[in-house]
Parts: structure tokens; C-alpha cells; sequence
């Protein structure tokens, strides 16, 4: 994980802490809109506020302000799918991901595009974390699917893309928020469209997993 320039000073002082959380803020706000080669150090440090030699006392470069961001979100993102229990019933645990993940995307839609963005230039700061610790956690995932399935608890299905359909349906909420408002309307498009898409999800992926009868 990137570590602050000011966090290497033995004593942080709560105003360190302050600020480096200001620019954070500040910087997620820019890499979300912008992407990472749209945005400069001079846009960060205008949103919060800073001057520039300032930000860099905390961050030394842009690189390092986008790892940190990386690393935060990497950390959330994995917690819904971490919490996937073996033990627990297919449907209780598959509606809950489902609704995790849309939580995820009413409440960091920011962080999702962040993300999105980094993919989409390829992963150049996360690809050993996708390689790594994202590929073990869906694989030992994706053994529970199959685990189902093979007690009989849900249809036989291909566990990847189960998990990766499930992403990409709910991430789908904050990654293109404004297409999705606008087609809704304004009367469908308040903070009700995310328990309608809970719902209509739910419905989607439970329905496709079911076991038919013969």
C-alpha cells in the first residue's frame, strides 16, 4: 500500500491526517471524473483547496495519490465477496452479494469509477492485486458455487461468470449513473431505482439458478 510522504514523519499530527484525507477526497473527485492521464497535481490541489507545493509535502506525486486511492477502494470492493459464506443458504447468499454490491454502487459511485477507469487503461497499478488476491478470493468463490451445485442446491453454472454478471449488472448502477437516470425518469430516478434493481436482480440471477423440475 502507498504510504503518505507525511506519514513517514514519526509524530502525524492530527492536522496531517486532516489534510491527507482532504486531498484524497479531492483527488477521487478529479481521477473519478477525469481518469488518471486527464488529471494533473495543479487540479488536485485547486479542488482542496492547496497549493501545490503543500500536496506534495503529503503525496509526492500523482502516482502515488491514485495508489492510495486504488488500494482503499481494492479493499472495499473485496469485502461483499469476502462475506460470501459456504455455510449459509445459495439464495440468502447470493441476494445479499447482490445487494451488497448495489449498496456499494448507491454509496461509492466515485470509487467505482475510479476503478472502472484503471481497468480500462489496462491495470497498470492493480494488476498483480487482479492476479493475486482478487483471482484467489473469486477461485475459492467460485468453489462454493460449484459446491451448490453439486449438492443440488442451486442449476449447474459456469461460477465465473456468474460473479463477473453479478458485477457487472449492479457496478452498472454507479459506473453509468446518469444514462440510467435519464432513461428512468425523473419519477423512477430517485434513490428508489436502487431497490428496484435489487429486486428485478434478485429475480434475474435466483430465477436462472433455480433447479428445474423434470
Amino acid at each position: 500500500m502507498a504510504v503518505p510522504r507525511a506519514a513517514k514523519t514519526q509524530r502525524r499530527t492530527r492536522i496531517q491526517e486532516e489534510k491527507e484525507e482532504r486531498i484524497l477526497e479531492a483527488a477521487l473527485d478529479v481521477f473519478s471524473a477525469q481518469g488518471f492521464r486527464g488529471s494533473t497535481i495543479d487540479q488536485i490541489a485547486d479542488a482542496a483547496g492547496m497549493s501545490k507545493p503543500n500536496l506534495l509535502y503529503y503525496f509526492r506525486t500523482k502516482e502515488a495519490i491514485h495508489r492510495q486511492l486504488i488500494d482503499r477502494v481494492l479493499s472495499t470492493w473485496l469485502e461483499p465477496l469476502q462475506a460470501f459464506d459456504a455455510e449459509g443458504s445459495p439464495e440468502s447468499e447470493i441476494r445479499s452479494y447482490i445487494r451488497r454490491k448495489l449498496e456499494m454502487a448507491r454509496d461509492f459511485p466515485r470509487e467505482s469509477r475510479l476503478f472502472a477507469n484503471e481497468v480500462l487503461q489496462g491495470a497498470p497499478n492493480i494488476e498483480d492485486e487482479l492476479k493475486g488476491p482478487l483471482k484467489e478470493l473469486v477461485d475459492e468463490k467460485a468453489e462454493v458455487i460449484r459446491a451448490w451445485a453439486r449438492a443440488g442446491k442451486i442449476a449447474r453454472c459456469d461460477p465465473y461468470h456468474l460473479i463477473f454478471s453479478i458485477w457487472s449488472t449492479t457496478q452498472h448502477y454507479a459506473d453509468f449513473d446518469v444514462q440510467v437516470r435519464a432513461v428512468l425518469g425523473q419519477k423512477q430516478a430517485g434513490e428508489g431505482r436502487f431497490e428496484d434493481a435489487a429486486r428485478f436482480l434478485e429475480q434475474l440471477f435466483m430465477d436462472g439458478l433455480r433447479i428445474q423440475a423434470k
